[in-house]
């Protein structure tokens, strides 16, 4: 069975580079990784949000495409570099 992600993020603005190169540094390791379907990542025309969205084969594939992630060293810490919808 298919599995899929929706991750909406709303990276402060003093981040806002610096995460948007963590997304697609991790769309790039995830997608090359074995039953990985399809990885995105879409941002707001306001810099507000980002959007990242994925596809594997199996929950199997999604777990083993993020392990390579982690091994790999990207970073998906949620931490004080995203906030809720910052104003």
């Amino acid at each position: 069975m298919k599995i899929g992600l929706v991750a909406i993020h709303y990276p402060r603005p003093e981040y806002w580079d610096e995460f948007i190169f963590r997304v697609h540094q991790a769309a790039e390791v995830l997608a090359a990784t074995p039953g990985c379907l399809e990885v995105d990542c879409w941002q707001s025309e306001d810099n507000q949000a980002v959007v990242s969205t994925g596809q594997w084969e199996s929950e199997q594939a999604f777990m083993a495409g993020f392990a390579a992630a982690h091994a790999a060293g990207v970073d998906f810490d949620d931490d004080e570099r995203e906030c809720g919808l910052c104003v």
